[in-house]
């Protein structure tokens, strides 16, 4: 199993909105390296889902429904995506500053490549937020 973390403006798709949806696509990535990110994603896999820009923190866990194809919405065909499924909120939101003053997260790469919106999460960085996710 691998782990991730993908991120959204709430105000353009939020965890609500996937909670409600269920399972829905993660489409309009146009990044080279996010989207390697997404083919390397197997089915089960599971994610963060992080808001950015608005809240800027972690608040739910989803998993891969289905795995990478191509993306309707790229007019030119060179990028995909991956549906996910909303699995459960965190007990407790678990904030960049948060993560930003953990010192075993130093390394992760949601600080270190900040402007990525699909990005990998080490097993040992998973289960350091999914502790504070569960103690804040």
């Amino acid at each position: 199993m691998n782990y991730w973390l993908v991120k959204s403006e709430p105000f353009v798709w939020s965890w609500d909105q996937h909670v409600k949806k269920g399972t829905e696509s993660w489409n309009g990535v146009r990044n080279y390296q996010a989207a390697n990110n997404m083919k390397a994603m197997k089915k089960g896999d599971l994610a963060f889902f992080y808001h950015s820009n608005e809240g800027k923190e972690i608040v739910g866990i989803v998993e891969v429904a289905k795995e990478y194809y191509p993306d309707p919405t790229d007019e030119k065909g060179k990028f995909g995506m991956v549906n996910f499924k909303a699995v459960k909120p965190l007990p407790h939101p678990v904030t960049l500053e948060t993560i930003k003053s953990t010192k075993s997260l130093a390394d992760m790469a949601l600080l270190k490549q900040s402007r990525l919106s699909v990005q990998p999460v080490k097993k040992v960085e998973w289960e350091i937020i999914l502790k504070m996710a569960a103690s804040a």
